[in-house]
């Protein structure tokens, strides 16, 4: 059968319905075939309105008519279909306004199932055939179907461009490696590309590696906010249970100073009742006295008045009038209580920094890249203030304890066992850094900007309370001519421009903790990279003589 009649037939013999080859034919009146099955549902969706059409020349038929199977017809489908006919392409298998069209097909185009870069053109499924078929066409390199086969066309030769010019980074056909890129360095586009390919790889695994790292830490980062969630619950738990605690033993104390203070009105004042009894009592036996003599005193009988007047009770010796003094037991008791709540709250505001979610932060961000300006670092500057229980006695604090002073005479300041003691004068700040923070500190003279853990000594000895000479701290000493960093007794020289001001740079979570000498510019002095195990302090060290001094500058 001739290829026009085979594309004849599979029009002839398709249902129009399910664009499928006939499966039991039926002729209905007006001369058109369809699957028995498919008339059947497309007249059963009208069995309401009693009209029966024909869905290709709409031919109307009343009463509906009886389908017969068309022996005659579905004999002849079957035997095309031995002969190699097969279905109507449905209408997803033509080419639409974004697909890759059959070069070859004529009429209605179907889609193209590949592309051939011999041959610069695509094929469906059936014009495909021959690549595989004939010999001529096996060596063929098949891609997906493409649109952008005339990019491999050279615009000047209207060759095939299967060189690569590695000189000028481009395509080109054989005929451009005989003129203009003569003598370049070229290669085949298949061995760049094998090249490339290798880099690509290269690169795909270190993404590929990229993605487990990431998904690690987002699994890391997941346990985290587990483990986030759960010490929330069991601190809010256990902070309730100790607050709850606490208010009950204010509550004993307050029922306590209720108690005493009514036992106290109970029994002063049944003394004062008693007193009072008393007096009344001598009030009345007085008035009783004073009422015979008056009655005496009225007597006219001279003799009468004079034999009655030695029988009169001698007064009793009259009591010093009573003195009331200012009550002061309640008033004691008020002030007493006064007192507890001073120190109490004098306790939470001393303490509270222990407590407060600021030296708790959980710093889970990507690691950022130091800044570059100044500007960039003022984004994390911290307002610091210095912590007078840590101060050595020889410093004196001031500027709202953002500056301390060397003084030859030691100040008064309480016994505290924060307080460093001995030579080491030195003093911490009063809140802890976590996560990225930026400050400085202007100085005078001989002095050592360092950061440290809490849990450094304090007491004067082996040397483990100063500052870089233990693995608990680490410091820029600064003097007039030159800097020197140390850390856990390592000295390392620094280089870099005098400065009266030092800049300062952490990053918690990265472990980098950087010195800069600030003027019109800042120049990078020295940067740590360690791992911190501990949320840190900012520390100074005041060398003497006196007025040497150091200043946490107010930066915002």
């Amino acid at each position: 059968m001739a290829q026009n009649g085979v594309q004849l037939d599979r029009e002839t013999f398709s249902c129009s319905i399910c664009l499928d080859l006939l499966k039991d034919p039926v002729a209905i009146p007006c001369g058109h075939s369809y699957c028995m099955n498919c008339i059947k549902g497309f007249w059963d969706e009208r069995d309401e309105k009693e009209i029966y059409s024909c869905p290709q020349c709409r031919q109307s038929f009343t009463p509906r008519p009886v389908l017969l199977k068309n022996t005659m017809l579905a004999a002849l489908v079957e035997e095309l279909k031995k002969t190699g006919l097969q279905a109507a392409p449905a209408d997803h298998c033509y080419a639409g306004a974004e697909d890759v069209a059959c070069d070859f097909c004529n009429g209605r185009k179907l889609k193209a199932i590949k592309s051939c870069l011999q041959c610069l053109a695509s094929f469906c499924e059936k014009h495909l055939q021959p690549h595989f078929e004939s010999e001529t066409f096996k060596k063929h390199k098949l891609v997906e179907p493409s649109k952008k086969l005339q990019e491999n066309v050279c615009s000047r030769h209207d060759e095939v461009m299967k060189i690569f010019c590695r000189t000028d980074q481009q395509l080109i056909c054989y005929l451009c490696l005989m003129d203009k890129h003569k003598g370049h360095d070229t290669v085949s586009a298949a061995e760049e590309r094998t090249e490339r390919q290798e880099k690509l790889e290269g690169s795909r695994q270190t993404i590929q590696q990229r993605i487990q790292d990431r998904e690690k830490d987002v699994k890391l980062l997941q346990q985290q906010a587990e483990a986030i969630d759960r010490a929330a619950d069991k601190a809010v738990e256990d902070s309730e249970k100790i607050f709850t605690e606490l208010i009950r033993l204010l509550e004993k104390r307050s029922s306590d100073v209720k108690q005493q203070v009514r036992s106290q009105q109970k029994r002063e004042e049944s003394r004062v009742k008693e007193l009072q009894e008393k007096l009344e009592q001598e009030i009345t036996e007085l008035k009783r006295e004073d009422a015979e003599l008056k009655k005496l005193s009225h007597t006219e009988d001279h003799s009468q008045f004079l034999h009655n007047y030695p029988s009169l009770s001698p007064l009793s010796q009259s009591a010093s009038s009573i003195h009331i003094s200012p009550l002061s037991c309640f008033e004691d008791v008020t002030a007493a209580v006064s007192e507890v709540r001073d120190k109490l709250q004098d306790v939470l505001r001393e303490e509270w920094t222990t407590v407060s979610l600021t030296g708790t932060e959980v710093d889970v961000l990507l690691p950022q890249p130091e800044p570059k300006t100044r500007a960039g670092f003022l984004k994390y500057s911290r307002e610091i203030t210095l912590d007078p229980n840590t101060a050595n006695t020889h410093l004196l604090l001031s500027e709202g304890n953002r500056k301390a002073t060397f003084m030859s005479q030691q100040q008064s300041y309480s016994s505290h066992p924060d307080r460093f003691t001995g030579w080491s004068y030195q003093v911490l700040s009063s809140v802890s850094l976590t996560g990225r923070c930026y400050w400085e500190v202007e100085r005078r003279g001989e002095v050592s900007v360092a950061v440290a853990y809490k849990n450094i000594s304090r007491a004067e000895g082996s040397g483990e309370c100063l500052f870089g000479q233990n693995d608990k701290s680490w410091a820029l000493y600064c003097d007039n001519n030159s800097y020197t960093f140390w850390s856990n007794k390592v000295q390392t020289p620094v280089s870099g421009p005098e400065s009266s001001r030092v800049g300062v740079y952490l990053d918690h979570s990265a472990g980098i903790l950087s010195f800069y000498s600030v003027s019109e510019t800042m120049t990078l002095l020295h940067r740590v990279q360690t791992t911190f195990t501990q949320p840190l302090y900012a520390g100074l060290w005041v060398y003497w003589p006196h007025g040497n001094s150091a200043e946490l500058c107010k930066l915002k």
